[in-house]
Order: structure tokens, then sequence, then C-alpha cells
């Protein structure tokens, strides 16, 4: 038997963006139903690893993350369940005199948009941290960044946005949105949604929505590597990246070691993705070199799924530049599970007062309007693999 449900807002998504921002629409007084292929938080929001980092973002995203970091804090009493969020702080490290040099531009840099950020020279960060590799010069720390577990944030916004009212309906693949003049339809199998506003929050599909409206963005799948060993004695005090992007590493209060770096396999038109064994095999090689004493931990389980990357690798927030009332929030990059909750508060905001007090010009989606390969930068590129 078919549905018609009527709504003030319809959410194709259900990420932690999406969930979160149902719950602070739930909060407004305002109807609305959240569309998941899956299980809410399985995409992207659920298989990173788990950094809540402020260092090392694009500057252009730091308001972001300064008032998601905000945010985090009061997450366990918000969501009523432990998201093992833990102010471990983030090291980013340094393998060469160029990375230093790069890592001091970008403390200079950061102060400007209020994230401080301390130089560790090589006997400083050793002294720390006694266990890292002899080929770490040097480091930048940020203290009040951490870690938490995604497995855990994502169905946590959505239980509480069900409690809230919400209409959450998972494994509900959405297969045609429209514009009706006046709202949005959007149908799902037996399921036709009704709505005044629509947010495209549909991660590494977020370009099929956006296409439907005449938005067509250079947004590719992205499937992170990631690996876990079994339970250690605890000893990675601090939440590890590198310049360069290509490891980072963080050990669970289980004493479990997480860490990453390359890309998996994947197909997204199947939705299939898989970690790589080269991948993998690789990723081992080069955090032995960072943490020589993980050599007999034995991995247990390595993972991958879907996130969307964008050329200049930040994401799409804001209006639709053809549509009235269509919101974009997509293309993450591999690093918005620490913007989740902020980016909710955001898009309520621009549903409810049509404007957001966060900057959030640079993310347009008509930056691409007339987009080449050649005209794609990225200020730091070094720091956006880090997931």
């Amino acid at each position: 038997m078919s549905r018609r449900l009527e709504v003030d807002v319809a959410i194709v998504g259900g990420g932690t963006a999406a969930c979160a921002a149902a719950v602070a629409l739930r909060r407004a007084g305002l109807t609305v139903a959240v569309l998941e292929k899956r299980r809410c938080g399985a995409g992207a929001s659920g298989v990173n690893f788990g950094g809540v980092r402020r260092q090392g973002r694009d500057l252009r995203e730091l308001p972001l993350a300064n008032r998601s970091r905000g945010l985090w804090d009061g997450l366990n009493e918000l969501l009523g369940v432990d998201v093992e969020f833990d102010v471990s702080g983030h090291i980013k490290l340094a393998r060469s005199e160029t990375d230093l040099e790069e890592l001091e531009r970008y403390r200079l840099a950061a102060r400007d948009h209020d994230l401080e950020l301390t130089m560790l020279g090589a006997n400083a960060v050793h002294a720390e941290l006694p266990w890292l590799g002899e080929k770490v010069l040097g480091a930048s720390l940020s203290p009040t960044d951490g870690q938490a577990n995604p497995r855990v944030v994502g169905p946590a916004f959505a239980r509480l946005a069900r409690r809230m009212g919400a209409e959450i309906f998972e494994f509900t693949p959405v297969e045609a949105v429209a514009s009706t003049g006046s709202g949005f339809e959007v149908a799902a199998g037996d399921l036709t949604v009704v709505s005044r506003r629509l947010i495209n929050a549909a991660g590494a599909g977020g370009r099929l929505v956006a296409a439907t409206f005449g938005e067509d963005v250079p947004l590719t799948p992205l499937s992170p590597n990631m690996l876990v060993t079994e339970p250690l004695p605890y000893f990675v005090s601090r939440s590890i990246g590198v310049c360069g992007g290509d490891v980072y590493v963080r050990q669970t209060r289980r004493g479990n070691a997480i860490f990453g770096g390359g890309r998996g396999w994947q197909d997204h038109d199947l939705g299939l993705a898989r970690p790589s064994s080269e991948q993998s095999v690789d990723g081992i090689r080069r955090t032995l070199m960072l943490v020589p004493d993980l050599a007999r931990a034995n991995v247990i389980r390595t993972w991958s799924g879907f996130d969307g990357e964008m050329p200049d690798h930040i994401p799409v927030i804001g209006h639709s530049s053809t549509t009235p009332g269509l919101i974009h929030a997509f293309g993450f990059s591999g690093h918005g599970f620490q913007l989740g909750p902020a980016i909710g508060e955001i898009l309520a905001e621009l549903v409810i007062d049509g404007h957001t007090p966060t900057p959030i010009e640079p993310f347009a989606i008509d930056r691409f309007r007339d987009w080449s390969p050649e005209a794609s930068s990225a200020p730091d590129a070094s720091v956006h693999t880090e997931h």
C-alpha cells in the first residue's frame, strides 16, 4: 500500500549532519522526514577514522570546525549516550624539514582563525611520545582536538531525532526527487514525501540529487582504507596525523589501534566498497615507521565505505543556485565527521532563517559553474586526506 507523507522538510541522506539537522528542525517545531538508503550513520559518518580535529583543515573550514568543536563537549548529554569523545589532542608529525616549514606556515595562518597550535621540536615530541619512530623530526599540536567513535554518533542523532518526532525511514532509497513549484516530492518505493523544503545530504549520492535540479558538480566517490588491531595496552595518547596525510593513527579506550591510509576499491553504482590488500599492507608499513611498537599487533578487521570528494577538497553547503527551497550539504571529502553537529544546526538555520551566522560562502555550489580541472585548487592539499 502506498503512503503519502507531508512534512515541512524532507532530508535525503541519514548521516550525522542530516540527523543533526532533523534534531534542530524538530526543536524549532518543524515536521521532518529523513530518508536513508541504508541505516542512519552507516555511510561516511560511520566508516571514518573518528578524528575530531580542527588542525590541518582548509582555512575556509575553520569557522565550521570551531563552531562544531563547541558542540562536541555536550554531545553525551544531548544524545543520551557516550560517544567516546576524548580530548586527546591532535598531533601532526613532520618527517622532513619541508614538513616542519609547512606546519609553521599553517600555525601562523590558523591564528587568524581562532586556532592556536604549538610547534614541538624533535626533542620535545620524542620526550612526550617516546614510542615514535626516528623519522619524526617535529610536530604541531592542537591540544583541544580529540577523537570519538563514529559508529555511535550518527545513529545516536537518528534516535534522538526519532524521539523528538522526526520521521526516520531507513533502508528507503530515494528513487526520484522533483520540484512541484510550491515545494518538493520525494519518491522512495511506496512512499512519497511532500515537503516545503528539501535538504540534499546524500553524501556520495549528493551529485545525483543536485544534477536533478540542473546543478552538476565534479564529485567523485571516496573510499578510505581503514584497519583496526586487537586491544593493546594503552600507549598512543594522542590522535596522530602526518604532513602528507598518508598515515593516521589513534587508540581507543578499549586499546584497539585504528589506523589507515590510501583508498579502498569501490563501485559506487553497485554500492560496493572494500579495503585494498595492497593499500592495507602499505598502510601498515607506513604506520610502523611512525609507531614501531605496533609491529606485534594483530589486525583484526579492515573496512572501507563511501564519501563524496570535491576537487577543491571542501564541501558543498548552502542554498541551491537554481531551485528555491533546496539546500545542499555534501562532498565533505573524507573530513566531515567533526563538522557534523554544526552542519546540522547550520542547515536548520538556512531552512528557518534563510541564512546562517557561520560563513559558508566558500562552499556555494555555483563555484563549479565554470569548473575545469585546471581551475581546481586546494590551499593545503596535504591535509585533506586524513579522514
